[in-house]
């Protein structure tokens, strides 16, 4: 390799990571810090030979690979130093970077099908960029990076995925944790298979090269490179024996360099080590993120205080919502569709995908039973600016999807310091009462209300469920979620008022419906989701009942909950009950009523939950049936409030 401003590349990477671990000694560096000495060239090697349309998805070592994409070690240093100068203003630290089309995850193979997403949003857009992604060999451990290769192949992605093998997944050795080839394993999917190795240079970069130029012109590539960590995988844990590090540390290229090249290696240390000590003096004077800058104004939503009738339709549920779809994609070319098993003439397994694929086939995307995998590729499309729709086929598998969710969807945006969004839907259907079983008719939406940074919202029949939709893709630019009741999809929308009640729902962004007594009420039932509509049929046998004239509250936006029109309901009747259909357990009522009370101070109110029996759904009817508040459910009222 001739170049010998690349072994001053990688000795500007070298030294960076060693003030880093100078300044973590001194105590001027927060959290932790991996160091990449030793394996400098496998950055430089395909970093260099990328052009600036192309996109870099990296790990937790992530350091080497951003100086060699951006050769910008003052914004590192600033980051790493929690500067409102760094990359991502201090907030991400060492294993969460973005700039210039590069982004950083510590999630170990999570980042794979993101950056599979990102390959796919710039093949659909044919503009020949390329996304390389960079593993470590611990990574062959997650099953998510199986399921991203699987993709990767099925859709022929320009993606090129460098594992950077050290030999070691942490302290433990590689012969110790991995069964098999590492080569065999994409070679079974189908990718392009290169190995390349750090000490023989003028090699790695003629591979580097040959398999950027695969994977953007003919399809995925996965580039194994062995190498090796001259120093402890994080700050100085280290257990490896010294003879066997010091074998690599004589044949390691940059001692090699300085050994056959002294006068030069000296004289670019030391203009390196200038360079970086400067560096470290400015970011030592810059300003920490301001507190309020990082969480920003929070906004209070308006409410209209104006209600519409509900009217009696003949349009089912799941006709309204595939009819959304329809009308967004039609206009909406970067709206995508996608989910197992979606394609015509199935449509999917509750056919609100029917007919979609037929009139949009570029717009909907059918996928591999892969739920991990295909909210990261959803993530990755979204982060590229398309809006990406994903069905869960069934709520209880979105479980599966959660470290995407929680370790990516949500924390992308503050993360990375507001730089991109991640406008990406979920959609699943969740509910019992159909005798589906216990893996198969769970209601988990109190586990996703308590994702930071994520609305949850949860369709009801009452309303045109097309117009919740329509507000989500008008005024959402972050990760949602969208619960659709499976019992709610042949349902027609609306429903007549009981005897001697209104209902309407209010003219917000996201509606509340109101089921509203001509009288005053005596107690306020906060309900939301399928189980709205059995309430409505049933709030004569509940009045029967508990002898009370009860005032219905439903909302749509459950996460965050707006207490607003629950509080002025619950100011009048002085009682509160909150149904769910889920177990109450730390559930949906638990926050509506805490909600509740740190508003009302003084007052005093009764107040209730009802939910689900904190039991696996059984499938039989009469078990089901007694484990869900669904059925019966004036009784079940009855049971909760006069206790």
């Amino acid at each position: 390799m001739a170049d010998k401003n690349l072994y001053k590349k990688a000795l500007l990477i070298r030294e960076t990571e060693n003030i880093f671990l100078d300044l973590f000694s001194q105590n001027k560096l927060n959290g932790t810090v991996h160091t990449c000495n030793g394996q400098e060239f496998s950055a430089i090697a395909f970093c260099s030979s990328l052009k600036k349309k192309d996109i870099i998805f990296s790990n937790h070592r992530c350091h080497g690979h951003f100086i060699a994409r951006t050769n910008d070690t003052y914004s590192l240093i600033a980051e790493l130093m929690g500067k409102e100068s760094g990359t991502c203003a201090g907030i991400g630290s060492s294993q969460h970077l973005c700039q210039d089309g590069f982004y950083s995850n510590g999630i170990q193979g999570g980042i794979v099908p993101v950056a599979a997403g990102m390959a796919f949003a710039e093949k659909i857009k044919l503009s020949q960029a390329l996304t390389v992604v960079f593993v470590g060999d611990g990574t062959l451990g997650q099953g998510v990076l199986y399921e991203s290769m699987n993709l990767a192949s099925l859709y022929n992605l320009p993606l090129l995925i460098v594992c950077e093998n050290n030999s070691y997944a942490q302290s433990t050795k590689l012969r110790d944790n991995l069964a098999g080839s590492i080569l065999d394993r994409p070679k079974s999917f189908g990718l392009k298979t290169f190995h390349s190795n750090t000490w023989n240079t003028d090699d790695l970069f003629v591979n580097a090269l040959a398999s950027i130029d695969y994977a953007r012109n003919i399809g995925p590539v996965f580039h194994l490179v062995d190498t090796y960590r001259l120093n402890h995988h994080s700050k100085s844990d280290d257990n490896r024996d010294p003879s066997e590090v010091q074998k690599f540390f004589e044949i390691d290229p940059v001692n090699v360099f300085y050994k056959e090249n002294p006068a030069e290696y000296k004289k670019d240390i030391k203009e390196i080590r200038t360079l970086l000590q400067k560096n470290v003096n400015k970011a030592l004077k810059d300003n920490e993120l301001d507190i309020d800058k990082y969480i920003g104004i929070a906004s209070t939503e308006a409410h209209s205080k104006k209600f519409r009738c509900i009217d009696v339709t003949t349009h089912r549920v799941v006709s309204r919502i595939n009819n959304f779809f329809d009308a967004v994609i039609k206009k909406d070319k970067k709206v995508i569709f996608i989910g197992e098993d979606v394609l015509s003439p199935y449509g999917g397994a509750f056919k609100v995908a029917n007919g979609l694929s037929e009139k949009y086939p570029k717009n909907v995307i059918s996928t591999p039973i892969s739920e991990a995998a295909i909210t990261g590729l959803s993530n990755g499309l979204a982060l590229k600016g398309f809006r990406p729709y994903l069905e869960i086929m069934f709520g209880d598998f979105v479980t599966l999807s959660m470290d995407q969710i929680i370790n990516h969807a949500s924390k992308f945006y503050h993360m990375y310091n507001r730089q991109i969004s991640c406008p990406i839907v979920i959609r699943t259907p969740m509910g019992g009462g159909r005798g589906y079983g216990p893996t198969h008719s769970q209601t988990l939406d109190k586990i996703l209300v308590g994702i930071d940074n994520v609305k949850v919202f949860a369709l009801n029949s009452l309303f045109d469920p097309k117009l919740l939709y329509e507000s989500i893709y008008r005024h959402e630019n972050h990760a949602c979620i969208v619960i659709e009741n499976k019992s709610d999809y042949g349902n027609f929308v609306g429903i007549s008022p009981p005897l001697n009640f209104t209902l309407e729902y209010s003219i917000d962004k996201y509606p509340v419906v109101r089921c509203q007594p001509t009288e005053r009420h005596d107690i306020t039932i906060v309900t939301y989701g399928g189980i709205a509509r059995i309430i409505l049929e049933n709030i004569s046998e509940i009045f029967k009942e508990i002898d009370l004239i009860p005032e219905i509250i439903v909302l749509s936006q459950i996460s965050p909950f707006d207490p607003y029109y629950v509080l002025e309901s619950v100011k009048i009747s002085k009682r509160v009950l909150v149904v769910e259909e889920g177990s109450k357990s730390f559930g949906i009522g638990s926050e509506i009523i805490s909600s509740l009370m740190e508003r009302l101070c003084d007052e005093i109110i009764l107040a209730r939950r009802l939910g689900a029996v904190s039991v696996p759904i059984p499938s039989s009817k009469s078990l089901e049936s007694n484990c869900l508040p669904i059925e019966n459910i004036a009784n079940k009222i009855k049971e909760v409030v006069c206790q």
